[in-house]
């Protein structure tokens, strides 16, 4: 037999070595510990009788201290079978939405705005000129291809987005996201649903029972539907109306009460926004008070923000303009309006419903990793 592998013990005339499918003990002048060998002999039934030609040799201790190799075989090799995991997700996330007719697309990463957001801010690109940043979501691009014509398209793309840091966000992270056109939230909340049952099955099992923090999750549509004004009243006790239009308390409550309470037994989407966050979207066609806006959950976390998105260009830079003073005020960069985005919508777009999820978390929960940061190849800690 003959295969290659990595040295992880040796002894007197034996070596262990390691490769993707597990270890083998070989009979052979002892290599270093470390190094890469090819190995050539034959099965005995207990060991490998043969050679080890040593490929490449560690230049140091192995394994290094804060090295890669620890870090994928560390935990019986828990990044690494994390990764294999992450991989069958794209596939099933494209396999959903080819079976669906969405066209898959990509867009560009550095763009003249990358969104008016108070609470986003974009990692500017060096030495462009004109300015380009980093998008924090794919979102203005993909409008236009609909104004182009697409009617259902989807990504999965990298996104940045500056000071996000911890168990669930990093400043580099994976995008899914779709639209479809000639629909509204509750179209885009059913794929939703769909979507993840669908990745679920694909990972474990054909199950849609992921892990929970209290208890497994199972994540089969349909989803539970709770407006924002009903999860204030019964997780926080409060009025919506009471808190706004005090925003820093409404998102206070909304954090610290009310996320942590949501998707722990079966997932929830949380509806009917409050209609001074309605962002990039419509205002509900049967109450103006709120928007068009959802936010899907699993476990206590966010795991999407959808919209029946406002297609009025005449709004839309209303909005726009005003974000912009929004950061002024605060002391941040107002980014551009990006105007082609603006003429996409005055060139016309259908009636339209669109999603963004994350991608990274999607495989954490279904996972059961403990941060997102584990199912990444190489997370910002390890640059």
């Amino acid at each position: 037999m003959r295969f290659g592998g990595r040295v992880l013990l040796t002894a007197e005339g034996r070596a262990r070595v390691q490769d993707v499918t597990g270890t083998l003990d070989v009979s052979c002048p002892a290599p270093p510990m470390g190094a890469w060998v090819l190995v050539d002999g034959e099965w005995n039934g207990v060991e490998v009788v043969g050679t080890c030609e040593v490929l490449t040799a560690p230049h140091g201790p192995f394994p290094r201290p804060g090295g890669d190799w620890p870090s994928f075989q560390d935990h019986g090799g828990r990044r690494l079978e994390l990764l294999r995991q992450r991989a069958l997700g794209r596939r099933a996330v494209r396999d959903f939405f080819d079976q669906r007719a969405f066209l898959e697309v990509e867009t560009p990463a550095a763009v003249p705005s990358p969104g008016l957001d108070l609470h986003l801010d974009a990692f500017p690109v060096a030495g462009a000129n004109p300015p380009r940043w980093l998008i924090t979501s794919p979102e203005y691009q993909m409008k236009r291809i609909l104004a182009g014509g697409a009617q259902r398209i989807y990504q999965l793309c990298k996104c940045w987005r500056r000071e996000e840091l911890g168990a669930h966000h990093e400043p580099e992270f994976t995008m899914l996201e779709w639209y479809r056109t000639y629909a509204g939230s509750e179209e885009v909340m059913r794929d939703t649903e769909q979507l993840v049952a669908h990745v679920a099955r694909a990972l474990r099992d054909g199950s849609t029972i992921i892990p929970g923090k209290d208890a497994p999750i199972d994540v089969a549509p349909p989803w539970q539907r709770l407006t924002v004004a009903e999860a204030f009243r019964v997780f926080a006790d409060v009025e919506v109306k009471d808190v706004l239009p005090d925003e820093e308390r409404f998102f206070h409550i909304l954090v610290d009460a009310v996320e942590p309470q949501l998707g722990r037994v079966r997932p929830v989407f949380l509806t009917h926004w409050p209609a001074t966050m309605a962002s990039l979207a419509r205002l509900h066609p049967d109450d103006p008070s709120v928007c068009d806006r959802f936010e899907g959950y699993l476990g206590g976390i966010e795991l999407c923000n959808g919209f029946g998105e406002l297609v009025d260009p005449v709004e839309q830079r209303r909005r726009l303009e005003r974000d912009q003073r929004d950061r002024e005020a605060a002391g941040k960069i107002a980014y551009p309006i990006d105007e082609r985005f603006i003429g996409a919508l005055e060139e016309g777009i259908p009636p339209s419903g669109g999603n963004a999820l994350g991608f990274d978390r999607l495989m954490m929960l279904v996972t059961g990793a403990e941060t997102i940061a584990d199912g990444m190849a190489i997370p910002s800690a390890r640059l």
